[in-house]
């Protein structure tokens, strides 16, 4: 069975576009899901953190372990899925502070990348993610949508380069047209392989 990582970003637990748009898109791929909600912010990486991750694992103290305890849980949901389905409202043309958050503590040398002579490589490959990207004035893809693009190569950087777009842009220019495009996406999305 197909496991699906749902990841909602939104500040709004009623009334958010990209939750409606991301219990949709997981109803839609089918398979088991396990969610993941943002809206109670994660803690930012600080100087434990960074220390700790870049302390050599079988060299680690105790404080180190439980430094990178929530990094090591949300790698491992990432690891368990098939499919990410992300929320990614745009908040002021960019992503949410708390999906930031997120990706900083899954981004990590040496655990969902590693860097080599030729560049960086993901670590994290053979799955599929699908954003549900939203926003109220900001059409998608342009150059004012610092969301998008900035997702796709985050995903791309930890190996996920598989990734589709269900869009419900500018929905305070033109809702209908915003809610249509929504549904032609969702639509359009194969079902994850069983």
């Amino acid at each position: 069975m197909t496991t699906i990582l749902q990841i909602d970003s939104s500040a709004r637990r009623d009334g958010s576009t990209t939750r409606a748009l991301t219990d949709r898109i997981s109803a839609r791929l089918g398979g088991a899901v396990t969610r993941r909600d943002l809206a109670a912010p994660l803690p930012q990486i600080d100087e434990a953190w960074v220390g700790a991750n870049f302390t050599p694992e079988a060299d680690r103290s105790e404080a180190q372990k439980a430094a990178l305890a929530l990094s090591d849980t949300l790698i491992a949901e990432i690891e368990a899925a098939d499919v990410l389905v992300i929320g990614v409202p745009i908040y002021n043309f960019g992503v949410p502070a708390a999906l930031k958050l997120w990706i900083d503590q899954v981004a990590r040398a040496g655990r969902t990348f590693r860097y080599t002579e030729a560049g960086p490589v993901g670590l994290l490959t053979g799955k599929r993610a699908v954003l549900a990207v939203a926003s109220g004035g900001t059409a998608l893809g342009s150059e004012i949508d610092f969301a998008t693009g900035y997702m796709r190569h985050v995903l791309g950087f930890i190996g996920i380069t598989d990734v589709e777009v269900v869009e419900a842009g500018r929905q305070m220019v033109d809702a209908d047209a915003a809610q249509a495009k929504a549904d032609a996406g969702i639509e359009a999305l194969g079902r994850a392989a069983a």
